[in-house]
């Protein structure tokens, strides 16, 4: 006797199976009407990634396209890490941070800038620097609502503002000769009764551009005329080349001003996967910002913590190190670039980071993925950067020379047969 399902007689399929088709169908039809949030699609995929996950899949790649050197974190950090694991480090924190760092982050403003901050009430550990971005920008920003950012930039600030269902608005700077200068009568026409935040770098990733401190007094007599939040990025301050530190917007307002400062471990301490930084802001701002580090990452590490204490405390001589050594890498690239067909680019005062113009480039993300595929030289697409980004590219010369001198040969040979 035949036990099985009998069959229908339609093409020979049994009720089970006609059963699992009509299921089928129904979970396609429920994909093509359950879609993800607009806010979220909305939001580009970095054009940096984009590029670095073809070279993570190719051998022998100089991989100057990431904003990080490759050195490793130095041993006093690391050791502090495992002392805090081993003294039992390892629960959870205040949201805000461990207050020992928050003490030893207001001494080292008050070291560098001869600013006061009181640690426990302006100041909030973060989960990197990504994250002083993000949730600086969540206590601000509301769907609907504007920001406007200064570009070429790092891409993370324009897409947070998209993932918050807000509108950035970019406005490039003007290269003017030999330095990048801010258009404030672009920025005065971009303000709209929307418009609650401006962003600016400085020192600037991709441009090692850096606000003078004349850039700092209208930027915020702007936000304070126009009633606006003012975010200066100064993740990169202690890569200066025209000193000890790069001049802080803290220098210049009162604690009473809309202004946030994201600050991060891992450019002057060599730390990018630690996931360590902080963020600067008036105490209401900051109160706030703790209070959605619980919704977001809840802390950072604790021992990561306890090493960024070390950091700062140990960390001043392997600080003026590294910026020597990015000096003497900034200068070499510089003589080479300018001796390359079609480049031109200016001197940078802070960062790690040239971002030369190539003369007749249209497409920087072919241009840098064909120089990818042809010569294994990895560069960052000035399109990644927002408005007035396209038809450069960016180099990040914090690599060691081994890695910086071929990949300068590579590029000047791409570029003579382009």
């Amino acid at each position: 006797m035949n036990r099985g399902w009998p069959r229908s007689g339609r093409g020979g399929e049994r009720p089970r199976e006609r059963l699992s088709i009509r299921r089928s169908l129904y979970m396609m039809e429920a994909m093509d009407t359950i879609r993800l949030a607009p806010s979220a699609e909305r939001v580009p995929y970095s054009r940096i990634r984009e590029l670095a996950e073809i070279a993570m899949t190719m051998d022998g790649v100089l991989k100057l396209y990431f904003g990080e050197s490759n050195l490793p974190t130095p041993q006093f950090i690391k050791d502090a890490a495992v002392r805090a694991i081993e003294d039992g480090h390892t629960f959870y924190t205040e949201n805000a941070g461990y207050p020992s760092l928050r003490r030893t982050i207001a001494g080292k403003y008050r070291e560098l800038h001869g600013v006061e901050l009181d640690g426990l009430a302006e100041i909030v550990v973060t989960a990197s620097g990504v994250q002083a971005l993000n949730v600086g920008i969540r206590c601000v920003l509301d769907p609907g609502e504007e920001a406007i950012i200064l570009t070429p930039a790092w891409p993370n600030a324009s897409s947070i503002a998209m993932m918050c269902s807000a509108t950035p608005r970019e406005i490039p700077l003007c290269l003017a000769g030999d330095r990048y200068r801010i258009d404030y009568e672009a920025i005065e026409r971009a303000i709209t009764p929307r418009t609650r935040l401006l962003v600016y770098t400085s020192p600037s990733n991709p441009l090692g551009w850096v606000a003078t401190e004349e850039d700092q007094d209208r930027l915020l007599d702007l936000c304070r005329r126009r009633g606006l939040w003012l975010m200066a990025d100064e993740v990169y301050e202690r890569l200066y080349y025209q000193g000890r530190v790069a001049p802080s917007i803290l220098r210049k307002c009162t604690r009473e001003d809309a202004v946030l400062v994201p600050q991060s471990f891992s450019k002057s301490y060599c730390m990018t996967g630690w996931r360590l930084g902080w963020l600067v802001a008036r105490r209401d701002l900051a109160k706030k910002a703790a209070e959605l580090n619980e919704f977001i990452v809840s802390h950072a590490p604790a021992m990561a913590q306890k090493a960024g204490e070390t950091a700062l405390r140990e960390g001043e001589a392997g600080v003026a190190e590294m910026v020597e050594r990015l000096r003497g890498n900034r200068d070499l690239c510089l003589e080479a670039l300018r001796g390359m067909k079609g480049a031109t680019v200016p001197c940078p005062d802070g960062a790690f980071y040239l971002f030369p113009r190539i003369d007749g480039l249209r497409d920087s993300f072919d241009f840098c993925r064909r120089l990818l595929v042809e010569k294994r030289v990895g560069l960052a697409p000035g399109v990644a950067f927002g408005a007035g980004g396209e038809g450069s590219v960016r180099i990040c010369y914090a690599a060691d020379r081994t890695v910086l001198e071929p990949a300068l040969e590579r590029l000047g040979e791409f570029l003579a047969g382009w």
